[in-house]
């Protein structure tokens, strides 16, 4: 749209540009096909937009030939938005976007996400949209020039902070193009910058106890002006703050900001230890026979070259909102890599029982203690990978410390989430947990019978 169609929309809707809700509208018909094209959008693609207003990147998103959700929180462009677009692959929705719930968006193929953020917000929807677990392979942002220096912004420099590194551990950002202030009406203020956002996945993702490091970082920069070690040393334990200086020779007055994101991971990695992935000679698991009575140990590899008949279990953790946890197996795993799969699961142990398993899977995985019940027993079979799984389910609300050596990231989801992520992409899951979900639901279907 044009300015001058701009103003005659807005006449005709009884509307005014809203301060308050930081909206400036784009009238260069040019740059909204060029931020659009920086999606890189394809055949399957759906795409969410944050704050569409009066449709200007909506128009060019659709000329594509994708689907589309639309946030929006103005009530007067939400009705404009559904006239001007009826018919036709997108759904609008009105609310405020960080309230939005992204777990909702992972039954479709590829989902990427684009919007100008209001100023005012930017920061905390920034957070929202790249929260874990995270279904977007792609995100397009419009923000205020300030924020995409921080979000770009290497060690030593003043922009460098809590946003900067934080993001960049998950994300490749990179800027590709500063808009001038002329480009939006009303006019705003400062120059805005348009950025991208990769997420680091696979053996691009970097291995870091997530928790640790944030806290890390948070400490930091809290006080920024402060010597580092001495900010850390109020966190954790003093004499592993100053081993981990020592090993990473680092200055004694170091601040946050001269640290590298390499450097904030090795530190916190120091701090906390990422979990070794385990030796698959190291694992001996119990091999039993057709009706599942012991036999022998035998290693991992063994067990699965040969195809013998061993024990598993799978364990489903739910909140106090009858949310499931899931976890995404790591890249690392040798088995069904980046699959997401039951809360905790693993192979019996020779000499252990399926119920001292369960509770040890749930303590290495999750650093999870809690009361465990039988849900329900499945015979081997080539669909199992020939372990006879018994299913145990417990509660919990989180939030977990993940063996990063073995999970990728995790989340809760409703049920009617998984069943249509199921039911759209079953690729996405691990064999043993379609195994296990399906007996689940039987159970809790007799179970209401």
């Amino acid at each position: 749209m044009t300015i001058a169609q701009i103003i005659a929309t807005l006449e005709a809707l009884g509307a005014a540009p809203r301060k308050s809700l930081g909206q400036n509208f784009l009238h260069d018909a040019n740059l909204a096909r060029w931020i659009v094209n920086r999606l890189d959008l394809g055949p399957g693609d759906h795409v969410l937009e944050i704050g569409p207003g009066l449709g200007a990147l909506t128009e060019e998103i659709l000329a594509e030939g994708v689907s589309a959700t639309l946030l929006e929180r103005d009530r007067l462009f939400n009705q404009f938005l559904q006239n001007r677009f009826r018919d036709q692959r997108c759904q609008v929705i009105s609310g405020d976007a960080l309230e939005y719930d992204c777990r909702d968006l992972f039954i479709q193929e590829s989902v990427k996400a684009v919007g100008n953020l209001p100023y005012y917000i930017s920061t905390p929807l920034l957070f929202h949209f790249t929260a874990e677990p995270c279904p977007f392979q792609k995100l397009v942002f419009t923000v205020q020039r300030e924020v995409a220096d921080r979000l770009v912004a290497s060690h030593g420099s003043k922009a460098y902070g809590i946003l900067s590194v934080v993001l960049q551990a998950r994300w490749r950002i990179t800027c590709p193009r500063v808009l001038p202030s002329s480009v939006f009406f009303p006019r705003p203020q400062v120059d805005s910058a348009v950025v991208e956002l990769v997420p680091r996945i696979g053996p691009d993702a970097l291995l870091i106890p997530w928790d640790t490091f944030q806290l890390a970082v948070r400490t930091g920069f809290g006080a920024r002006r402060k010597q580092l070690r001495g900010r850390l040393a109020t966190a954790f334990d003093g004499a592993r703050v100053n081993a981990a200086f020592d090993k990473l020779n680092l200055r004694p007055d170091a601040r946050a900001e001269d640290l590298s994101l390499g450097v904030w991971v090795d530190l916190a990695s120091y701090l906390e230890p990422v979990p070794p992935a385990q030796s698959s000679a190291e694992e001996q698991l119990q091999v039993v026979d057709d009706a599942d009575q012991p036999l022998a140990g035998a290693n991992r590899d063994e067990v699965h070259s040969r195809g013998l008949l061993h024990r598993a279990v799978h364990i489903f953790v739910f909140n106090e909102r009858g949310e499931l946890f899931l976890q995404k197996r790591s890249h690392r795993k040798d088995r069904f890599p980046g699959c997401w799969d039951s809360s905790a699961a693993g192979h019996v142990d020779v000499g252990e029982t399926y119920e001292r398993c369960a509770g040890r899977e749930l303590r290495e995985e999750l650093e999870l203690e809690t009361a465990l019940e039988l849900v329900g027993k499945i015979d081997a079979s080539a669909r199992t990978g020939y372990e006879f799984i018994r299913l145990y389910a417990g509660s919990a609300n989180g939030p977990f410390r993940l063996n990063r050596g073995e999970i990728e990231t995790g989340g809760f989801f409703q049920p009617d989430t998984l069943d249509r992520w199921l039911e759209q992409r079953p690729a996405d899951f691990a064999p043993g947990f379609h195994e296990c979900y399906e007996l689940f639901r039987r159970v809790s279907q007799d179970g209401r019978k």
